[in-house]
């Protein structure tokens, strides 16, 4: 398979993650930014300035560039803030050697594909997170979630899984019998299911 063809697939990805997070993020309603959401240490808010930022954080990385300063995204139009954030990352990705290129991060040097890898399933899992604490169907894009589950298991090593807040991932949980995929995926990262 060319490069290009690689970065299609992968940035394909990033684009349904993308996709599924913003069908539920386009439900929020004001009266749920403060609600508790599966990452103990954020409300609503806090998870949607994440998530936002996340995104521009991946395209910075990839990008070679300076950390843009601390924005609250999720203080005005999110949704607007999130659509660009998406295409602010998926042309970071899509440029010429992005996913070749090697990105120092505090857990090791990786590909850029790698890191394309670790920001689509984060917007997917924090979909999933806001899923949950505004009440909505979590089954979120069953075909997506078992390739992001099949990855997370190759790459989450348990030095990356601790307290919540402190490291990136929490404990695996069990998923109860029957669970689709993006709830088994949200219980391998830590989530209560």
């Amino acid at each position: 398979m060319t490069v290009e063809g690689t970065t299609e697939i992968a940035t394909a990805e990033l684009n349904r993650a993308a996709s599924s997070t913003m069908e539920v993020l386009r439900r929020v309603r004001a009266e749920q930014m403060a609600a508790p959401t599966p990452c103990a240490s954020w409300d609503v808010h806090a998870l949607i300035n994440h998530f936002v930022g996340s995104a521009r954080w991946g395209a910075v990385l990839v990008a070679g560039k300076d950390e843009e300063p601390a924005v609250d995204y999720a203080a005005g139009d999110y949704v607007a803030a999130y659509e660009e954030s998406i295409r602010i990352v998926g042309a970071a990705f899509t440029a010429e050697g992005a996913l070749e290129r090697v990105v120092r991060m505090g857990q090791g040097d990786f590909p850029g594909a790698a890191v394309l890898g670790f920001v689509t399933a984060d917007q997917f899992a924090h979909g999933w997170d806001l899923a949950r604490a505004i009440g909505q169907p979590t089954a979120l894009d069953p075909e997506l979630a078992e390739v992001l589950l099949a990855q997370a298991r190759l790459h989450v090593t348990d030095a990356m899984r601790g307290p919540d807040g402190v490291a990136l991932f929490g404990p695996e949980q069990s998923a109860p019998a029957g669970a689709g995929p993006a709830d088994r995926l949200a219980a391998f990262l830590g989530r209560s299911v």
